[in-house]
């Protein structure tokens, strides 16, 4: 006689939530649970549909959709006849898992992939700093502009142009494109055309780019001592590539120091007109040099102009790319003169290399947002970009001479000075060389004022302590409060009184 299958009594389900709503959801995870814990066993035939629904005051549907959802993920199964039944395989998976340690209450965790800390100290070193004086590349609201940008973007919309209706182009709109040729071709000397130009998220991305397509396996480049940390970082986690660094002096990059330490490197990252962190900018004479290295050794030569626009007496440095379009690849942003929130900059290449940039663009992140690009196009197109430049130029340098004089009142020369710069967002001030600039910055954080330490930015055993302060976003009020809260945290560092000596200033 063939035996009855067996129903079960289903084990107490809990109340569902009924004010939560999906109750078809609610009801599939909890026999998930039960089967899970072994309260509903493998082969055990489930109570019909019209049953359960009736028993737990559930529409049949709601039902039918919970258990539906449980056959697709492999814990019921249901046959013609024969109802739904627990997954057999159940039984099997269980038998294949090796039974927890009764002493262990919660799993350990999984062991992290390998690369995973050094990204994770990235994320850390690049942390935003608060808007507070003297975060760096904050745009001060007056200089922003807001209601040009506002307008234009109304008209484009109206227009139809950037909304999504595909994926762009690789390279970036056109328009665009084409204004950033024509105004790098007026304000910077640069020799391209629109076809060279690649729209990037920032320097950044221009740097991650610049990596993948000119250093293969095994490869080196030279980077300046001290230089952005961007650029370190880079090729610090890009396995089989390497950064020398090359020492920088009042000129710029030291040239013969490069030669003498890796002659046969590929690429040389710069920053010509405005060298991060230190602010000078290089000289003619190191102009000609890198590039009769480049041209005798086949590399390329990545220009990373940024701040050039900020000059504060006379006029902006000629790019370095102008002198010889062939070996250089130019990077620019709007971060700086317009707002780093835009996330809008460009790379301007060689005519034989875009075919590359393009497509390791588009295997990073296909193509750039289009709406502001359009707005970005009509912005320069109308004039709005050089007049606004004209405007923080002006805006900027005051504050820069209000923070110099606020600075040099307040902190005595043999404790901290100023690096000479003309240019720029920020200024650099040297500690001396007793004080420790990262205990120093986390010190200032603590008291409200933000500043990036410098000695990170230099190669192993090559430190100085210093401190990257911005005074683009902030009124000289702000600037004055937040210059009397460093100075006594930077005096503090090292237990000043007004009576105490002062420990000797370090020779630049």
């Amino acid at each position: 006689m063939p035996r009855k299958a067996h129903v079960i009594d289903l084990p107490a389900l809990g109340a569902l939530d009924r004010a939560a709503g999906s109750l078809g959801r609610q009801l599939a995870q909890t026999l998930r649970e039960a089967i899970r814990r072994g309260e509903l066993r493998p082969g055990e035939a489930l109570p019909s549909t019209r049953m359960l629904a009736q028993s737990l005051s559930l529409a049949r549907g709601t039902v039918v959709e919970a258990f539906e959802q449980l056959v697709a993920e492999g814990f019921l199964e249901a046959r013609p006849g024969a109802g739904t039944r627990v997954a057999a395989a159940i039984e099997a998976r269980r038998e294949t898992t090796p039974a927890p340690r009764k002493a262990a209450r919660k799993s350990a965790p999984a062991p992290l992939p390998t690369p995973a800390a050094a990204f994770a100290r990235v994320a850390q070193q690049f942390s935003a700093l608060p808007h507070v004086p003297f975060a760096i590349s904050v745009p001060l609201g007056a200089t922003v502009p807001g209601e040009a940008w506002r307008r234009l973007g109304n008209r484009l919309r109206a227009r139809g142009l950037g909304a999504p209706a595909g994926y762009g182009d690789p390279q970036g709109a056109l328009p665009l494109r084409q204004a950033i040729a024509d105004y790098v071709r007026r304000s910077r000397s640069v020799r391209c055309e629109a076809q060279q130009v690649i729209v990037t998220s920032g320097t950044q991305q221009g740097l991650y780019l610049c990596c993948q397509v000119l250093l293969g396996a095994g490869e080196r480049a030279w980077v300046e001592n001290p230089a952005y940390s961007g650029i370190t970082s880079i090729l610090q986690h890009d396995a089989g590539k390497a950064a020398v660094r090359v020492p920088v002096d009042e000129e710029g990059l030291d040239v013969a120091a490069g030669m003498r330490l890796a002659p046969d490197a590929r690429a040389a990252f710069v920053t010509p007109s405005h060298q991060y962190p230190l602010g000078m900018p290089m000289s003619m004479a190191r102009r000609d040099a890198l590039l009769e290295w480049a041209r005798a050794a086949g590399a390329w030569i990545v220009e990373d102009d940024y701040d050039s626009e900020l000059r504060y007496a006379g006029h902006p440095f000629p790019s370095l790319q102008g002198l010889d379009p062939q070996r250089v690849v130019y990077l620019g942003t709007f971060s700086k003169v317009l707002y780093p929130s835009l996330r809008l900059g460009y790379l301007i290449a060689p005519p034989e290399l875009v075919p590359a940039f393009t497509g390791a663009r588009v295997l990073m992140d296909r193509s750039p947002p289009g709406a502001d690009q359009h707005v970005l196009a009509a912005f320069m197109e109308e004039g709005h970009l050089d007049r606004h430049i004209r405007r923080v130029r002006g805006v900027y340098a005051e504050h820069r001479r209000q923070l110099m004089h606020t600075l040099t009142r307040l902190l005595p020369p043999e404790l901290a000075w100023l690096q000479p710069s003309d240019q720029g967002m920020h200024l650099l001030l040297w500690l001396n060389a007793g004080l420790d600039d990262v205990e120093v910055a986390r010190n200032a954080a603590a008291a409200g004022v933000a500043v990036r330490a410098v000695s990170p930015m230099f190669a192993d055993g090559s430190a100085r302590p210093g401190l990257v302060l911005g005074f683009g976003g902030f009124s000289g009020e702000q600037m004055e409060k937040a210059a009397r809260k460093l100075a006594q945290v930077i005096a503090s560092s090292v237990g000043l009184t007004r009576k105490s000596p002062l420990p000797g200033r370090r020779q630049r």
